[in-house]
């Protein structure tokens, strides 16, 4: 017998089978897997920093042995490449707007490839400092384009998810990183550092080569007039074509495009390479744009001074602190460090979209406030004991563990997450940039002082002071950081403004997209 509903759907011009799909639950959108390879490639330049972080850590001290410099030598070169890479981010916001995101992310390898040389056939202090200002200005460029270019070609429900990268790959070069100390450490000192640094131009060479295959991004795009080329890379990244002409029309609005205005058919003369962007950003910041400067700058200033780069940077002298004096030991358990993060990280990277911003980041420090002043009472007693004190070393070596799990579920990845979808289209490039250049200054301090700062205050109380720090960072994250999960970077700018009151500007922005809803379903009600 025939199916009179879809007898009528036929007449009406719809095809039958429509009447399964009006009883199927709805489908959860699928991830764009275009979208995420471009981001797994972009993202990529973040390993050159984890692997300089994680290499340094074992090969200083082999540094130290061969050239027969002091602690303070040690800190500066350790941490001298955090404040080179100033000069990497500084440049990048306004290459990027010049040449575009793409090719800075290739400049960026190629820079990190020849100061990786140098590095490993320094043959003195001196030359060797330089190998690291050339590599820092890489990290710099690197750093910043990375999570720029990942937000915005990223697809909205997946944008936690992808622009998390960066963390990741930060996490995955630290472990190579300690890996690399590990399997060098049995060659002589003088040759174990130099293949340790050395070693790092591989990864950046096949980044320069491999981001070649990448697309654009759209936005910019967008903003030197190409609408059409932007059309098309939005077609691949996006989960359908309404998706892609959805996302350009919000684009095309936030750059001040018309939105009938198409590329292949009017030929579009407006063109950005970032002229004005200080003035609207510093000079004259509108109230939002002054809020998100303040949310971007403070999330990246917290980030390093609740002290991880002390922790990842110096994990063996902490682990000799604590009671653990076989060299061999001291690598594995460094490595330990690096496979938890990494492992904290992955597991970030699917709750950012799941749980939000908001939520995740607060978990994380105060799981990081905990940690710091443990791992602070055991190394205290530990100091104050002649003995050995086996539950106070199992207390740290814990501690160290769990505060960079805590680092990397929350506040490692929600940083960069975070500053690179807040600023507005025009301003994105440059803001991210201000971002990473108090991101690497205070990593600087902090790298660069902690030897000095421990025999100052003792090792337990520079941990007692991180903890006090990173509990200043949870009132500022709960006071100015409202949720942006599952808004379109064009409508995230609306939250910001209202400082500590944000959440009434949520609560208007929701009640206007659900007024938006209802005149839309309505208009489609009557159609039919």
């Amino acid at each position: 017998m025939a199916d009179p509903i879809a007898e009528d759907k036929a007449i009406s011009g719809q095809p039958k089978n429509t009447v399964i799909a009006d009883f199927d639950p709805p489908q959860k959108p699928k991830r764009n897997k275009f979208a995420i390879a471009c981001s797994i490639l972009a993202c990529m330049t973040s390993i050159l920093l984890g692997y300089d972080i994680g290499v340094m850590s074992g090969a200083n001290l082999f540094i130290q042995d061969d050239l027969k410099i002091n602690d303070v030598q040690i800190q500066i070169l350790t941490g001298t490449l955090n404040i080179y890479s100033l000069v990497g981010s500084g440049l990048a916001g306004r290459t990027s707007d010049w040449i575009g995101r793409r090719y800075t992310v290739v400049l960026s390898g190629a820079i990190f490839f020849v100061g990786a040389i140098l590095m490993g056939v320094a043959p003195g202090y001196g030359f060797l400092m330089f190998g690291r200002f050339v590599a820092g200005i890489g990290v710099g460029y690197g750093l910043m384009i990375s999570p720029v270019y990942t937000a915005e070609i990223a697809p909205t429900l997946s944008r936690g998810f992808l622009t998390s990268f960066p963390e990741v790959f930060v996490n995955i070069g630290i472990l190579l990183g300690y890996v690399s100390n590990y399997a060098f450490s049995k060659l002589p000192a003088h040759l174990a550092w130099r293949f340790m640094l050395g070693i790092g131009a591989l990864p950046a060479i096949i980044l320069a080569l491999g981001v070649l295959a990448m697309p654009e991004s759209p936005r910019w795009l967008v903003m030197q007039g190409r609408l059409g080329d932007a059309k098309r890379v939005l077609d691949k990244t996006s989960a359908s074509k309404e998706e892609a002409q959805l996302r350009l029309d919000d684009i095309k609005e936030a750059a001040g495009i018309a939105k009938e205005l198409d590329d292949d058919v009017v030929p579009v003369t407006k063109k950005s390479h970032g002229e004005g962007v200080w003035k609207d950003l510093i000079v004259h910041p509108t109230p939002a744009v002054r809020h998100i400067l303040i949310a971007a700058l403070g999330i990246h200033f917290f980030e390093q001074a609740s002290g991880i780069d002390s922790v990842v940077l110096y994990s063996p002298r902490i682990f000799q602190k604590a009671g653990i004096k076989s060299y061999d030991h001291k690598l594995l358990a460094t490595v330990g460090v690096g496979f938890v993060k990494t492992i904290a990280i992955l597991v970030a990277t699917f709750f950012l979209d799941r749980f939000g911003r908001r939520k995740l980041l607060l978990s994380s420090v105060a799981g990081m406030i905990f940690s710091l002043a443990c791992l602070g009472v055991g190394l205290t007693i530990i100091d104050n004991h002649k003995e050995t004190v086996p539950w106070a070393i199992a207390l740290c070596i814990t501690m160290v563990l769990l505060n960079v799990a805590f680092f990397s579920i929350g506040l490692g990845p929600i940083t960069w997450v975070y500053s690179s979808e807040i600023f507005p289209l025009k301003l994105r490039a440059q803001g991210v940039s201000m971002g990473v250049a108090v991101n690497r200054i205070t990593s600087g301090v902090i790298s660069m002082t902690f030897l000095s700062l421990y025999k100052a205050i003792t090792i337990g109380g520079s941990f007692f002071l991180y903890a006090g720090i990173a509990a200043l960072s949870w009132v500022f994250f709960y006071m100015l950081l409202p949720e942006t999960r599952g808004r379109t970077l064009e409508d995230i700018e609306v939250l910001f403004g209202k400082y500590h009151r944000w959440k009434k500007a949520n609560a208007v922005l929701k009640q206007t997209k659900q007024t938006k809803q209802g005149d839309g379903d309505e208009n489609k009600s009557q159609v039919n």
